[in-house]
């Protein structure tokens, strides 16, 4: 059965957005697809609380013959983080917890972490930090260095909730295979996508492993969010999927969004591609045998949601609307506020990372749960001082500017993002219909 819900677009003008300039963006999205680099896209824009601009082109599934439509399942991946943000910090606003209370008051595994100083990797090449950065795959066969090679040091202090929202912890991910630690990740099983443990069992066995660097000194794309969501689960005292669900995506109307695409919505979840070596699409995923097809058993935080932009759209609306969506208040003005700021010392580049996926983090800081703007011209992107935004490996992305009162989702499914330059193209293709 579908649960179609139709854009019905208002007019552009009077939401401040000049129509013949805003569609520009359709023969952008039908150059993409016809090419063949992408199989399928969708542009929403909202602004002034109404639909602006809906447009779909391409095929959610190629090998089926199958059409994107309103109702498209897609991998949102790290998408997730902002939700599960939004659910801690709910929390955040009952007293629960500060954001600077350290994690190991919830989950006592964080106590005593060590962090990795450096040295050599597997072969004996010297590994050079470059914190969350990708850097090149292990030749094959290599092996993974063992616990005891990794020289690490104290935590000059604990891993504090904020350092988790903010990615300034010292965890990492196994795929970033750039260091050390790193290949503990992938040798020891640290893959919330792939797991059989619990949520419970992973978290507790990644903090076995030593961090990457010194918390609160440096900015790395991590594991951070999914452990934020077994602290969400260990401070609500329920299942960190049923809080979500029951907090956050209930309330909010996301009636399409979960763990796993469940069988009766399956022949609506578009499949994922990887770049061929002919510069074509290849199936990296396909739906109907994919492991979003079937219920995890660790409900990851930091990238585990299917969802549409429908439903993602309430999400973008309601921190437009500074925490209330259909009469609902999830979340204090206060609070959203507070998420929307940046709460790194100075921007991304400043913290060890110059640049991540397509983007240049320079004038790019960080809130809670998601980047935010300091400086659109030393960005050298379109937008404004404020606007918070992120994306999702399989080339999903959502920004939300309050100063323009305007939220753009995008929704794609090749892997990785960092492919082409949709997201900077898509961001000069709204801006510039500004009036």
């Amino acid at each position: 059965m579908t649960t179609k819900r139709i854009f019905k677009p208002a007019d552009a003008e009077s939401l401040g957005l000049d129509p013949q300039r805003l569609d520009r963006i359709r023969p952008w999205m039908q150059q993409w697809v016809d090419s063949g680099k992408l199989s399928y896209l969708q542009v929403l824009v909202l602004r002034k609380g109404q639909t602006a601009f809906y447009h779909q082109y391409g095929l959610a599934d190629r090998e089926r013959k199958v059409a994107v439509a309103e109702d498209t399942l897609a991998r949102y991946y790290s998408m997730t983080k902002p939700l599960t943000t939004m659910a801690a910090m709910m929390l955040y606003e009952e007293g629960r917890f500060q954001l600077d209370d350290p994690i190991a008051k919830f989950i006592p595994s964080f106590a005593n972490m060590r962090v990795y100083t450096g040295g050599k990797g597997a072969g004996g090449q010297t590994i050079k930090i470059n914190p969350g950065a990708p850097g090149p795959r292990a030749p094959a066969g290599e092996s993974a260095p063992s616990l005891e090679n990794v020289p690490a040091v104290a935590a000059d202090r604990p891993i504090t909730v904020r350092d988790l929202m903010t990615h300034t912890s010292g965890l990492t991910y196994g795929f970033m295979m750039a260091t050390p630690v790193d290949a503990l990740y992938r040798s020891h099983g640290i893959d919330f996508s792939t797991t059989s443990l619990s949520l419970a069992q992973l978290v507790d066995k990644a903090a076995a492993l030593p961090l990457l660097a010194q918390p609160g000194t440096q900015w790395n794309y991590s594991i951070s969010t999914d452990v934020l969501g077994r602290l969400v689960e260990v401070v609500s005292g329920e299942p960190f999927e049923q809080f979500l669900h029951r907090r956050v995506l209930g309330p909010l109307g996301m009636k399409d969004t979960d763990f796993f695409a469940p069988p009766d919505k399956l022949h609506r979840f578009a499949a994922n591609y990887v770049r061929s070596p002919e510069g074509g699409l290849k199936l990296a995923d396909d739906p109907q045998a994919s492991p979003f097809a079937r219920k995890p058993s660790a409900a990851s935080g930091g990238g585990g949601l299917v969802s549409c932009v429908a439903d993602y759209a309430c999400f973008v609306q309601c921190m437009l609307n500074r925490g209330t969506f259909n009469g609902q208040r999830l979340l204090g003005r206060k609070t959203v506020e507070l998420m929307m700021s940046n709460h790194l010392k100075g921007d991304m580049a400043d913290m060890g990372q110059p640049r991540f996926s397509e983007s240049n983090y320079e004038g790019i800081g960080f809130g809670l749960g998601f980047s935010v703007t300091l400086d659109p011209a030393r960005a050298q992107i379109l937008g404004s001082s404020g606007e918070c935004a992120w994306g999702g490996a399989a080339s999903t992305a959502f920004w939300i500017d309050p100063t323009e009162d305007m939220g753009v989702i995008l929704s794609a499914q090749l892997t990785p993002s960092s492919t082409y330059p949709i997201r900077r193209e898509l961001r000069v293709l709204t801006y510039q219909a500004l009036i």
